[in-house]
């Protein structure tokens, strides 16, 4: 019923930019969060930004300052600017959507993008 689909991974030098994508498909009524989340070989899965529908933003303490969340609603897509990469943001990252309501569904349901790789490497 809903697919996210993401792009802009790859590989940055330390200090880089990169700017990551994510489009929500399928018969979408609403979206309440869109976010970012990544995860790093032999870690947890981590919050790393998200945004609400009416704009409220949340960051992990970790990107503040170098990375930048955006959403368009009308096209159902967010936008992760990431500056200043370090060493350590190197992760999957997946897009996620959260408490969607999809045409004749009647309870919310989260989805997850397939993920996208980010290597920082000089």
């Amino acid at each position: 019923q809903v697919q996210l689909v993401e792009s802009g991974g790859g590989l940055v030098q330390p200090g880089g930019s990169l700017r990551l994508s994510c489009a929500a498909s399928g018969s979408i009524v609403s979206i309440n969060t869109m976010g970012w989340y990544r995860q790093a070989p032999g870690k947890q899965r981590e919050l790393v930004a998200a945004i609400t529908r009416g704009g409220r933003i949340n960051y992990a303490d970790s990107v503040k300052g170098r990375f930048t969340i955006s959403r368009d609603n009308a096209k159902k897509t967010v936008d992760l600017q990431m500056n200043s990469l370090k060493p350590e943001d190197p992760a999957v990252y997946y897009c996620n959507a959260d408490r969607v309501y999809y045409s004749g569904s009647y309870y919310p349901s989260d989805y997850w993008g397939q993920g996208t790789q980010v290597t920082v490497s000089s």
